[in-house]
Order: C-alpha cells, then structure tokens, then sequence
C-alpha cells in the first residue's frame, strides 16, 4: 500500500473546480496510482452541501485513478443544520465508510454541528482511522476507537492567524510525530496549499507524513514538497515497532 498526500491550490468557493485540481496535482506529479494506494483529500474542499453528489464524484474520481480515496470532507446538509463528513471509497467506486468531525473549530461551529460518527475503517485489509482537522488534536477521540489503527489519516484545512505558516507547521508536525510514536501509527495529512484562496485566515499548508519507524529524525515527519507526496508504508516494520515498544511495557492498547 501505498499512501498520496495531496496539497493543492484550492478555493473556498461554491463553484470552484477543486477536484480538477487535486486531479491536476496528481497528473503533472507524475503518479499513476495502484489498486491498493490510498488518496487523502484535504477537508472541506468540496462547498456544496449535496451529500450525494458529494459521495458520487468521489466515487468517480476512485474509478477514474483506480486506487481508495479518502474522500476530505464537506459540510453536509442533515436534520438540524449541517455536518462536516466525508466517505472513503475503493478503486471501483464501492463505498467502505463514512466519517463525521466530532469537534467543529472555532467559528466552523456556526456552520455545522458536531458530529456523531468516528472514522473507523477497513481498507485493503488495514484498519484505517480518519479524524477531520482539529479531531486530531484531541487524543481521547483516539482512544475510543474500537481497534488500534494501522494508519491515521488526518483531512486538513488549516488556518492561522500569524503572518507566516512556519507556527502552525511546527505545531502539526510535533503534534503528527508525538501521535505516531505513541500510538504506533503512520499518520498522513492532506491540506490546502498556502496559496489557496481561504475566507479571511490563511492556510499554513501543514500535510506531510509521520512515520514512527524512522531512525534518522528528519524522516520522523516528512512535509509534501510540493502539491503530492507518494509513501509506501512497510506493515512489517511498524508491527516490529510495536513489538518492540509492548516487550517494553510502553504501548497503548497492548
């Protein structure tokens, strides 16, 4: 399996194209995407509130690639107002899962309500995690989850109020590293580039890939150069990294 981090130039806008562009990063990258490869859309990239036609170009775009999308999120109309959610699909378009942000942000709780549904999944056979944003700061909603994830997939849309990203880049990167060392975990995160067009904040362009099995620091966390990042996770290693940490008495869920 291998794992595509996107960070596009997106635009908070109804009618902005911004699945063409996630679909343009991935071309001008020069990545032909696998079966088993896994694509991490950013969150809320999508500005309708149509949630099928929501899960339907995600559905698509699984097909068109032929690889598992994780599909970012959207703030999606329901009983009582909105939820910001978001599906995960196979290469054929097969629907695997849904999952909701369960702590909105700062003034995105006006748009939307808190959700209700954690992003436990299943794909090609590894169990998957997906927490929306600002859930990944929040660890106790990692230990509620039924089973200790193989991979935690962190849909972003950042914003900061400092002049520059370099805050919130350090933040998210710590933040990533300290996850995945704790919980034995590869951690990857797609967001909106820098340049992306975003109501009043800036994105800070913060995706990137922790990789707990890492011994030269620099890997630790690894930010996308660019707007993708292709990375193969090796099962095999990060089940000797837990082996390693449960021998030591220093493992969560042993």
């Amino acid at each position: 399996m291998r794992l595509l981090l996107v960070q596009p130039v997106l635009e908070a806008h109804p009618r902005a194209d911004n699945l063409g562009a996630v679909r343009a990063a991935v071309r001008d990258a020069g990545v032909v995407p696998e079966p088993d490869d896994v694509l991490l859309l950013p969150e809320h990239w999508s500005f309708e509130q149509d949630g099928v036609r929501y899960r339907e170009s995600i559905r698509t775009l699984a097909r068109e690639l032929g690889c598992h999308v994780v599909g970012g999120s959207q703030h999606e109309a329901c009983e009582g107002g909105a939820v910001n959610a978001g599906v995960a699909c196979t290469s054929d378009g097969t629907l695997v899962g849904r999952y909701e942000k369960l702590r909105p942000y700062a003034t995105e709780r006006e748009a939307v309500r808190a959700g209700r549904q954690l992003g436990e999944l299943e794909i090609a056979g590894r169990r998957v995690l997906v927490l929306v944003c600002a859930d990944f700061w929040f660890a106790d909603l990692i230990q509620t989850a039924t089973h200790l994830p193989d991979v935690v997939l962190v849909p972003a849309l950042s914003v900061s109020r400092k002049p520059t990203p370099e805050y919130s880049r350090a933040l998210w990167r710590h933040l990533a590293v300290a996850r995945a060392y704790e919980y034995g975990v590869y951690v990857g995160i797609s967001d909106w580039a820098c340049a992306s067009k975003v109501h009043v904040l800036s994105a800070s362009g913060v995706g990137g890939f922790a990789d707990p099995t890492a011994t030269d620091p620099a890997a630790l966390f690894v930010p996308i150069a660019g707007h993708v990042a292709v990375h193969a996770l090796d099962f095999d290693r990060l089940d000797a990294f837990r082996t390693d940490r449960r021998q030591r008495g220093f493992f969560w869920k042993p």
